[in-house]
């Protein structure tokens, strides 16, 4: 066993060169996002390292006997006392002859490993296991630049009684208001008391919580978890989470019995003030018949408990449900007020990824696995990844669309075009295009044409430029009357010749023709 002073001081070394790699990691540059991230996450490594030998050094210097102890026994304070001191000596000398230049312990191949091993090295197949972070993120999110919304967006649109269904960038403009209010207020709130908006909220809240912890490695996330859990228990408490409250003051306040006071009548689920209008009430009919019903069935007081504790189990859940979510939607506002530049760069990203043919998207597919995995051979790689990283960024006040190359359109372009002009389509679920060019198009997109089969109605020319339900189902009811007189007149108006040069009109030449007369 080593000596307590010696682990004492090899801790204290190990924590100073802990301290010198992790300035060492931060003063590297970093103008790429991979770059950054991987700084980020050894500076986090070695951080936690620190933390660790810290708590051990604590723990050392907390066990005053063995230290004591120890002291004791090195410090010669009588003439046979340096034999153990010399016996030591001897151990170590004897340890040295027999390994020879050896490294004690793996704190140099620890240390080596979080600040000289840099992300590409390997490249070719070896790439992913040399480059970790790429295994924290999928494609979409492309190293923590952007956000993968699309599994929640669609368990968005699916939730009940949604008053209208957003799409995917609605959806981002949606979560992106998050610094100004509190999320989901447009969600009728029967559907936010719903078990379905719970596993939402709950599956939104762990992503977004991921995403923060991956790309945000030095945040400590988990002191402002709790802070805003409290931020919230004393909100919760008074009544001041706008669009939530707690179902049993709201079934307080419905039986009008907020304050305690008056009389309440279980038979006819009613608050009487005066009690000479509740001895009036007893003779009605209205109250006999009540009190014969509940005779039968379980009886309510205004606490919202039955007779037979049922629904007090029952109200106890949904009210816990309903804190759950409230609490969950509360805390994912908190996430996303720090993410609101992330996903401004996500809906850019989209409506970029929108502008691409489906032979442009798929270049861009098998273009990003050769570039990413490419190692830094010399200085000259660095420099022109740099570049491109800096060309990404693209400064676009008037929030012009973007074009085939990543950048804004001229602004020109837009106003000749008409993007700024939206032509809105019920048959496509509300869905906006922006300029006449894309909206002319969209009549033969996959989106329209399912539409259209939801109707029950084809996708032809006839139903160009009808986009509302009602108009396209009577345009179909006119067209069937009129294939109906169509036919007709094929019948009656088409001319056949025979082979005399006779000329008949087809149903007079089919009629010839069967009685063999032609």
């Amino acid at each position: 066993m080593d000596s307590i002073i010696e682990v004492q001081r090899q801790t204290h070394e190990e924590i100073e060169r802990f301290e010198r790699a992790l300035a060492t990691v931060l003063s590297k540059p970093h103008s790429t996002q991979r770059a950054k991230l991987v700084n980020e996450h050894k500076a986090s490594q070695i951080l936690d390292r620190i933390a660790s030998r810290a708590r051990t050094l604590h723990d050392t210097y907390q066990d005053e006997a063995t230290r004591k102890a120890e002291i004791d026994a090195i410090s010669g304070s009588k003439p046979d006392d340096l034999d153990e001191f010399y016996s030591r000596i001897g151990k170590i000398k004897e340890y040295h002859l027999k390994y020879p230049g050896q490294v004690v312990g793996g704190f140099e191949l620890e240390l080596a490993a979080l600040v000289d091993n840099d992300v590409g090295e390997a490249g070719g197949d070896d790439y992913e296991e040399e480059d970790p972070i790429s295994l924290l993120f999928s494609g979409e999110e492309a190293y923590g630049r952007y956000l993968d919304l699309y599994v929640h967006h669609t368990a968005y649109v699916n939730l009940k009684n949604i008053v209208k269904r957003l799409s995917y960038l609605q959806y981002l403009d949606t979560l992106a208001a998050s610094e100004h209010s509190l999320i989901h207020q447009e969600i009728p709130k029967e559907t936010r008391y719903s078990k379905d908006y719970e596993n939402y909220i709950t599956a939104l809240y762990s992503y977004i919580l991921s995403f923060s912890k991956k790309t945000q490695p030095l945040v400590d996330l988990s002191t402002q978890q709790k802070l805003a859990e409290l931020e919230f228990d004393s909100l919760w408490t008074d009544g001041k989470i706008p669009g939530w409250s707690d179902p049993q003051s709201e079934d307080a306040r419905a039986s009008g019995n907020v304050e305690g006071k008056g009389i309440w009548c279980n038979a006819c689920q009613k608050h009487y003030s005066k009690q000479t209008v509740y001895d009036a009430h007893l003779t009605s009919k209205k109250h006999v018949k009540a009190a014969a019903r509940q005779a039968m069935t379980p009886s309510v007081n205004p606490n919202g408990t039955m007779s037979d504790g049922h629904s007090t189990v029952h109200l106890n859940a949904k009210g816990s449900r309903i804190r759950t979510s409230a609490q969950l939607t509360f805390l994912t506002t908190v996430l996303l007020s720090s993410l609101v530049q992330t996903l401004i760069e996500t809906k850019s990203n989209v409506e970029r990824r929108f502008s691409l043919t489906a032979k442009e998207r798929e270049a861009e597919l098998i273009e990003k696995p050769a570039v990413a995995p490419a190692p830094a051979t010399n200085a000259d790689d660095n420099t022109n990844e740099e570049e491109e990283e800096e060309e990404e960024r693209i400064y676009n006040p008037l929030k012009l669309p973007l074009g085939w190359d990543g950048k804004p359109i001229p602004y020109w372009l837009y106003k000749l075009h008409g993007l700024g002009v939206e032509y809105r389509c019920e048959i496509c679920s509300d869905h906006v295009y922006m300029g006449r060019k894309n909206f002319d198009r969209h009549f033969q997109e996959s989106r329209h044409a399912f539409g259209m089969r939801a109707l029950g109605l084809p996708n032809t020319k006839h139903f160009h430029e009808i986009t509302r339900i009602e108009d396209a189902l009577a345009l179909a009811e006119k067209l069937k009357r009129e294939g109906k007189q169509e036919i007709f007149q094929q019948e009656t108006m088409e001319e056949l010749e025979d082979d005399e040069g006779n000329v008949y009109n087809r149903k007079t030449y089919e009629d010839l023709k069967k009685q063999g007369l032609i």
